[in-house]
């Protein structure tokens, strides 16, 4: 085989490669998603229906402490709180809980909040049919919103787990920064 041959054999290997490690990256963050949804891993929450969470059972036996931890980005001019730090829930139990943000700027500004549940093994049992996560939020200038959660922790959390934290960090949405 000639010199040139070669180099033609060898760059169609390397176009390959190049294009198993683009297709390998393309697919890594549907991936690491449906990892961290099935192990729980990165807090992750899940979505029930309302009927879902109607159906479950309450463990009247136990008592399960939420707390709530909020931050907003440092380019976001929010603020953004829970209404109550904690509430005591049973598992197997609706529940709904407040949170407000408002729109510090002079111009409008949408923001889409990120969920996390500690400790991270518990995130598969910690399971929201309503918030305001599910979608991203437009502020107004001088706007202030109260937010709804409705959550239910499914009554199968390990009997060691007696409390949970529910984290959200509002970020600026990228169609706010293209706009102002």
């Amino acid at each position: 085989m000639n010199h040139q041959a070669r180099n033609r054999k060898l760059a169609a290997k390397l176009f390959v490669a190049t294009l198993a490690m683009f297709g390998f990256g393309y697919a890594l963050v549907p991936l690491y998603d449906v990892f961290c949804e099935v192990t729980g891993l990165n807090g992750k929450t899940g979505r029930l229906t309302s009927a879902e969470a109607a159906a479950m059972t309450v463990d009247e036996s136990r008592e399960i402490t939420v707390e709530f931890v909020t931050n907003v980005s440092s380019d976001l001019p929010w603020q953004f709180g829970p209404v109550e730090a904690r509430v005591v829930v049973r598992p197997g139990a609706a529940t709904t809980v407040q949170f407000e943000a408002y729109n510090e700027a002079a111009y409008p500004i949408i923001g889409h909040a990120v969920p996390s549940v500690a400790p991270n093994t518990a995130s598969r049992y910690f399971n929201k049919t309503e918030c305001f996560c599910f979608t991203q939020q437009t502020l107004e200038p001088g706007e202030r919103r109260v937010m709804p959660v409705r959550f239910v922790v499914t009554p199968d959390l390990p009997d060691h787990i007696r409390t949970l934290t529910l984290a959200y960090t509002f970020f600026e949405a990228p169609e706010t920064a293209e706009r102002s």
